[in-house]
């Protein structure tokens, strides 16, 4: 205990000399920081674990687990700036140290918002109907939503080293438009192929006609064109702005009845007749006989339920 009491009594008459000392008070703000950050980060995660842990998603308990760092960090980085604006360093050093807090501070947080916006996509479209958004476009709308959020942080970044960027923006809104300009079929085709996807007018296996005259038998849907196949197994490649401009005609229930006609004599059948007919084409073995286009039909129809296997 004396030594405690002399220790103590030290620091009873020094701590204003103490106090004064510029380095001195940035070190004690700097173990503050620390202190606090750790018990910011128990105490804020803590009360929303467990109010999470009453909802039934598992998408807010993801996104909890997420937050500890940037909590930790940001009251740290924001410690550490105040501990080196107390310091009274030179003037190039504290702008060059308080500006690395500032980005690093930044870039967690941005780290942090991208994987939520990544988590939240694949979470909703796993739960959705919305036909724009599935598997193909998921890829799509995640990079947009990084993109966004990288150029959301590039703004910050330079705002944190005090470096004016309307001339950066200018040059940007000028190049955009020239790239605009020199990609416009490239744009209005990945549009398209957005437009498309939304109202989905056709999916893959229909069989469909453009009033440009193209018809076939839909193999896959891109963001920026379209693949068809003929009925003479020819591949086609269309571009989806081609498309959009295009008056479709899906005829997957007329299909089987052009094949069927010379098999079982029916003239404006119904759909119910359609799907008899190429029941019929199943069971006898034609469709796979004659391969190509009529055997991949009639798979996407068994696929969908609308005929079944033939009969062993």
């Amino acid at each position: 205990m004396s030594i405690l009491s002399a220790i103590m009594e030290w620091l009873n008459d020094n701590y204003n000399t103490l106090i004064a000392n510029h380095l001195i008070r940035s070190t004690i703000i700097i173990f503050g920081s620390i202190i606090m950050a750790k018990i910011a980060d128990l105490v804020f995660t803590g009360i929303l674990k467990r109010i999470t842990s009453k909802t039934e998603t598992d998408l807010d308990d993801q996104i909890i687990n997420l937050l500890h760092r940037p909590i930790f960090y940001s009251i740290l980085f924001i410690g550490f700036g105040m501990a080196v604006k107390t310091a009274n360093l030179p003037e190039y050093i504290d702008f060059a140290l308080v500006g690395i807090f500032k980005t690093a501070t930044i870039l967690i947080w941005l780290f942090l918002i991208s994987k939520v916006f990544i988590i939240s996509m694949e979470w909703t479209s796993g739960r959705t109907t919305n036909r724009l958004l599935q598997t193909k476009t998921l890829p799509l709308f995640n990079n947009l939503g990084k993109i966004a959020i990288g150029l959301f942080g590039a703004y910050f970044i330079f705002l944190s080293w005090d470096i004016n960027i309307n001339g950066i923006l200018a040059s940007a809104g000028v190049l955009g438009v020239v790239l605009g300009l020199a990609a416009k079929d490239t744009v209005a085709n990945f549009f398209a192929g957005i437009f498309l996807m939304a109202d989905s007018p056709f999916k893959e296996g229909d069989y469909i006609q453009l009033d440009t005259g193209e018809r076939g038998y839909v193999k896959s849907m891109g963001l920026r064109s379209t693949r068809f196949m003929t009925r003479d197994d020819i591949e086609i490649t269309i571009p989806n702005s081609v498309i959009a401009a295009s008056k479709i005609v899906n005829e997957i229930r007329k299909n089987a009845v052009w094949i069927a006609e010379g098999i079982l004599g029916y003239e404006n059948c119904t759909y119910e007749e359609t799907q008899k007919a190429w029941q019929h084409l199943i069971d006898t073995g034609l469709a796979y006989r004659l391969q190509g286009w009529f055997g991949r039909t009639a798979q996407h129809l068994i696929e969908q339920g609308i005929c079944k296997k033939a009969k062993q």
